[in-house]
C-alpha cells in the first residue's frame, strides 16, 4: 500500500531521517518498521509565523515499492540522417525544442550568435572588468542564453502550458540536483548551470544534432510566403522546412529583420524600473522573523506588488544571496541584472522593481510605430549611461533619497563589480516611471516591515524582464500566420518568462514542428 501525508518538521529537524520516518509511520497509522521506503514529493517553507518551518508532502509505501521511473533519455534515437529543422537561440527555449525534437526523431540544427558556455566567460569579464559590452556575447547572448547567468530559478506559475516535471527531469539528466524535483521555489545557480548547458549541448550533438556558434541569423529564405531556411553571417545559407525562432528577448535586430520583411510582429506592454539591493541579513530578519538565520534555512525570498496610478508595480526576478550584474547587450547602455549562486551565500539581495508600461503609455514615442515601446527601452537604457562616464559603472541612490528625489551623499556596500555612484537616479527615469515607482516602494515599506530604509541601493536600469515585441503565431499550429514553417518560440516571442516557461514552450513548438512535418 502508499499513503501521502503532509509533515511538518523545524529547520534543525530537516535532516533528522528517524524522527521524520517515526511522524510519517504515525501519520500513516503504521509501526515505524513496517515503512518500507518513501518519497518526498514536495518541500517548501512557511515563514508566516513566529518560527519558520518545512512542509513536505511525503509517500510512504509498504508492502510494495516505488517503480523506477525510466530515464527521458533512454527514449533518444540517433537523428543525423532525418530530416532538419533550424532553431534561431541556444537558450532554454531552443535548447529544450532541440531535445524534443530529437525524441520526437527529427534534426535539430542550432544556431547562435553568442558563443558556448565556457567562452562567453571571457566576455562577461570584459563587460564586469573593463565595461566593453560584446554585442553578440554577454549575459543575455550566447549558450544557455540570459537564464544561465541569472541564478537558474526554476519556479514558474505556468503550470498548463506543459510538462514543468519534464522539464525539471531533463535537467536532473544533465547533472542537477534532484533538489529541483521537489522544492517548491527550485533553483540551480549560476555556478552550476554553465556545466549542465554544456551537459545538454552534448547530448543534442551525440544523437546527431548540430550546434554552431558565432553565426548570426542575417536574412531569412522565403518563397511564397513559406520559410525555406536561413542565412547566416550575411553568407552561408541553411536550408530546412521548418524554423523555430527562440532568440529571447534581446534580439531586436530580429525584429527589425521581420518588420523588413512585412512578416507581422506586434507590439505588447512590457516593464521597466531599477534593482533594488538589500544586505541579506535585513531581508532574512524580516521574513524569518530571526536576527541570525538558521543554517538550515536558506537565504530568503521576497515577492510584492501593488496598484499605482492603474499600473502595477512589482518585484521581479529576486535574487536572494545574489549579485547585480551588467546586461547591456550593446555599448552605449546601461542594463542591469541579478544573479545567484547555488548556495545563495552573496550578503546582498537584490530584485528589480518595475513598473507596467502599457501601449497608451508611449505617446511620446508614437512615431516609432510598432517599435514605440522598443524605442522607450533603449532611451532610457541610453540615457542611464550618458549621465556617467563612459563605463559600465552605475548610477545609484539610497532608496530613502530616492523617495525624497535627493542625491545621496554617499551609498551602501554593493555587489556590483563595475561600481556604484551617486546620482539623482528620480531625473535620469522618465517621469511617470520614477513617480509610480516612489508611491510603490511606499507601500512595499508598510507590506514588508524594514524593506524601506535607508541602506538599500536603488540601481537602473531593468528594462529587459520581457520583450516590447510580440511575434504572433497560431494558438493551434503554433506557427506564424503570415509565414508557414515559421515558428516563434520563448520569451523572445513573448510566450514565456523565465527558464522553465520557455524550456516548456520549446518542447510545445517541438511537438507543433513534427506535426508539420507530418510525422
Amino acid at each position: 500500500m502508499r499513503k501521502t501525508v503532509e509533515i511538518k518538521l523545524l529547520p534543525s529537524e530537516l535532516d533528522n531521517h528517524q524522527l521524520l520516518l517515526t511522524k510519517l509511520a504515525r501519520k500513516c497509522g503504521q509501526p515505524t518498521a513496517k515503512i518500507e521506503e518513501f518519497q518526498i514529493l514536495r518541500r517548501s517553507i512557511d515563514a508566516r509565523g513566529s518560527r519558520p518551518f518545512f512542509t513536505l508532502r511525503v509517500e510512504a509505501f509498504w508492502g510494495e515499492k516505488p517503480e523506477a521511473e525510466p530515464a527521458i533519455l533512454l527514449n533518444f534515437k540517433e537523428v543525423h540522417d532525418k530530416e532538419p529543422v533550424i532553431i534561431v537561440g541556444a537558450g532554454p527555449a531552443g535548447y529544450f525544442a532541440a531535445l524534443e525534437l530529437i525524441e520526437q526523431g527529427l534534426k535539430p540544427i542550432i544556431f547562435d550568435r553568442g558563443k558556448d558556455v565556457q567562452a562567453r566567460r571571457r566576455d562577461l569579464r570584459a563587460i564586469q572588468q573593463l565595461g566593453v559590452v560584446n554585442p553578440n556575447s554577454n549575459y543575455c547572448f550566447g549558450e544557455g542564453g540570459a537564464g544561465t547567468y541569472s541564478d537558474g530559478k526554476l519556479y514558474t506559475r505556468s503550470h498548463k502550458r506543459g510538462s514543468i516535471y519534464k522539464a525539471l527531469k531533463l535537467f536532473v539528466e544533465h547533472g542537477a540536483k534532484t533538489d529541483i524535483l521537489v522544492d517548491a521555489h527550485p533553483h540551480i545557480g549560476s555556478n552550476k548551470l554553465p556545466k549542465i548547458v554544456a551537459s545538454i549541448r552534448e547530448t543534442i550533438l551525440k544523437y546527431g544534432g548540430e550546434i554552431h556558434f558565432d553565426s548570426k541569423i542575417t536574412d531569412f529564405i522565403i518563397q511564397k510566403k513559406e520559410i525555406k531556411g536561413v542565412i547566416v553571417n550575411d553568407t552561408d545559407a541553411h536550408h530546412a522546412k521548418g524554423v523555430i525562432l527562440a532568440t529571447g528577448h534581446s534580439a531586436r535586430d530580429i525584429y527589425e529583420l521581420l518588420h523588413q520583411k512585412n512578416i507581422l510582429i506586434e507590439a505588447k506592454p512590457f516593464a521597466l524600473g531599477v534593482r533594488i539591493e538589500h544586505s541579506q541579513k535585513l531581508i532574512d530578519k524580516i521574513q524569518y522573523n530571526q536576527s541570525q538565520r538558521e543554517t538550515e534555512l536558506p537565504a530568503s525570498s521576497y515577492k510584492l506588488t501593488c496598484q499605482v496610478g492603474g499600473r502595477g508595480v512589482f518585484s521581479f526576478c529576486m535574487c536572494p544571496g545574489g549579485l547585480i550584474v551588467p546586461a547591456a547587450t550593446a555599448p552605449g547602455e546601461i542594463v542591469v541584472n541579478g544573479m545567484s549562486m547555488s548556495r545563495r551565500d552573496s550578503a546582498y539581495a537584490n530584485s528589480g522593481t518595475v513598473v507596467a508600461v502599457e501601449l497608451e503609455d508611449l505617446k511620446d514615442f508614437k512615431k516609432h510605430g510598432i517599435f514605440a515601446g522598443l524605442e522607450f527601452q533603449k532611451s532610457v537604457e541610453k540615457t542611464v549611461f550618458a549621465f556617467g562616464d563612459g563605463s559600465q559603472k552605475a548610477p545609484s541612490q539610497r532608496l530613502t533619497d530616492f523617495v525624497k528625489g535627493k542625491i545621496s551623499k554617499d551609498l551602501p556596500d554593493t555587489s556590483y563589480i563595475p561600481g556604484l555612484y551617486s546620482a539623482p537616479v528620480h531625473k535620469l527615469l522618465p517621469n511617470e516611471i520614477y513617480k509610480k515607482l516612489r508611491l510603490g516602494v511606499i507601500q512595499f515599506g508598510k507590506k514588508m516591515k524594514g524593506y524601506f530604509t535607508k541602506d538599500t541601493n536603488v540601481i537602473p536600469t531593468e528594462s529587459r524582464t520581457s520583450s516590447p515585441i510580440r511575434i504572433p503565431r497560431n494558438r493551434e499550429t503554433f506557427m506564424h500566420d503570415d509565414l508557414t514553417g515559421l515558428f516563434p518560440c520563448g520569451e523572445g516571442a513573448g510566450y514565456a518568462g523565465g527558464i522553465i516557461s520557455a524550456a516548456m514552450d520549446g518542447q510545445n513548438v517541438a511537438k507543433a514542428v513534427r506535426r508539420f512535418y507530418n510525422f
